[in-house]
């Protein structure tokens, strides 16, 4: 089953680094595609010309990027990494290795849901839990809404499901009133979009963190129909529009993309590759035709 749906991870000039430590921590992982800055890309990121832009890597076979983008945007614990471990020595392995030179938000414990669990910042920010149980998926993003998007954990699963295909919530477990939490927020949900499984969840504390685009979802879009579809829906803060990439409601960060995209813009013909790059640069929503013309006139 293809994956419609994938996590885009923004480091400061470290992709490379990062992905080789998690590949190295999970079975049925490997590094993929490497794509490198261009003269356009790399004016526009002010990166030297030739260097590593994306990397494109598996983890337990699920697929992610990282973008080696630069200071600008840091991790936040508001979208983190849930991974379900078969045995607790897993649960010690990873935690040992993602917890160096990380910093610990719950230590290696037992927990009334789970009889090993810790949830981690690794070295480079991005956050992970770790859990002893089956869990379907080996490695589920969770969304945590906090501040002024506490309570709004089943609103959104709502709202995504009725975007993509083959989508459903698949649980929704409110807080209790004795937790002290707002009613109708959400303890624990899980929801499927086009296949790929996600958790949300609510919580009320004061973290001093929120969503941001350091980790963005890339949507790979078929045709300019699915294009304007998901953008149409999805975007909420124009300031935030910029070369496909677009901030919903709730303050989450997307990239949405035509399939065919890398390519255009990773191809062994420099100059077309170069052209193309040159008129998503100008885009806000991207333009399927716009990029084919561009490619074709490189």
């Amino acid at each position: 089953m293809v994956q419609k749906i994938i996590p885009h991870l923004w480091f400061d000039y470290k992709a490379e680094e990062a992905a080789e430590f998690y590949v190295s921590l999970f079975r049925n992982s490997l590094i993929k595609t490497i794509a490198r800055y261009s003269e356009a890309g790399a004016k526009a990121a002010g990166m030297p010309l030739g260097a590593v832009m994306t990397i494109e890597f598996e983890l337990a076979g699920k697929k992610f990027v990282g973008l080696n983008g630069g200071p600008f945007f840091s991790f936040s614990p508001a979208i983190s990494f849930f991974v379900g471990c078969d045995t607790i020595e897993e649960v010690e392995r990873l935690y040992e290795k993602l917890s160096g030179q990380g910093s610990v938000l719950m230590p290696l414990d037992s927990y009334p849901f789970s009889e090993r669990f810790a949830w981690v910042n690794d070295r480079y920010g991005v956050s992970w839990q770790l859990y002893k149980g089956e869990y379907g998926q080996k490695i589920t993003p969770c969304l945590m809404f906090v501040k002024n998007q506490y309570g709004k954990a089943s609103d959104a699963m709502q709202f995504y499901t009725s975007l993509f295909k083959n989508s459903s919530i698949d649980l929704s477990v409110p807080y209790t009133k004795e937790e002290g939490e707002k009613e109708g927020a959400i303890k624990h949900g899980k929801f499927t979009l086009d296949g790929e499984q996600f958790i949300a969840m609510d919580s009320g504390h004061d973290h001093q963190f929120t969503f941001t685009p350091a980790v963005s979802f890339l949507v790979e879009c078929e045709d300019q129909g699915e294009i304007d579809h998901f953008w149409n829906n999805l975007s909420a803060v124009p300031e935030a529009e910029q070369c496909g990439w677009l901030m919903d409601k709730y303050g989450i960060s997307w990239q949405v993309v035509p399939s065919i995209l890398d390519s255009l813009i990773v191809n062994e013909n420099k100059s077309k590759a170069e052209n193309t790059t040159k008129a998503m640069l100008q885009m806000k929503k991207l333009d399927i035709d716009t990029l084919k013309k561009a490619f074709e006139e490189g």
